[in-house]
């Protein structure tokens, strides 16, 4: 029986983009939700947040994925860390709705995970290309003025 089997290269290829196209949205829902907090937008902000949380779904396909495409180990530390900040953030802001932002270790901690996974996340985004590369890191540049800026103004 004949049929089309589609080459692996295809199949790396759409992993590669999906991994792409969620670095670039997560960045991207980022910076609106810290723009949308110096703002005073709440509402926005919470729903961007649940948006944010979504972002795991593809994040958790890539992580079972990436043994078929033999991913190096900081591949699989990449997403892990971007996984775990978003657990972290689901049961802080969302589950259990801790006021953590006033305590310094807590800040520091939840900072150092958010700035771990969301640099994974440049690595998730350079895979597909130079010109990628430049449009994540530029991202995440604008994504850290703007959690430190707002943090500032804010205190949140």
């Amino acid at each position: 029986m004949w049929y089309y089997k589609k080459p692996k290269n295809m199949d790396i290829n759409k992993a590669n983009i999906i991994g792409t196209s969620v670095a670039m949205c997560i960045f991207l829902l980022c910076i609106l939700i810290f723009i949308f907090r110096l703002y005073g937008k709440s509402g926005t902000e919470y729903f961007l947040g649940l948006v944010f949380l979504l972002a795991s779904l593809p994040l958790i396909y890539l992580l079972f994925t990436a043994s078929q495409f033999q991913r190096p180990a900081i591949y699989y530390v990449q997403i892990s860390l971007m996984l775990l900040f978003i657990i972290i953030e689901c049961m802080l802001d969302y589950i259990l709705k801790i006021d953590f932002r006033s305590t310094r270790w807590i800040v520091i901690t939840y900072a150092m995970l958010f700035f771990a996974g969301t640099g994974g996340m440049i690595g998730i985004a350079s895979i597909s290309g130079k010109g990628w590369s430049i449009t994540s890191i530029v991202l995440f540049l604008i994504m850290a003025f703007l959690a430190f800026y707002q943090r500032t103004k804010t205190g949140m």
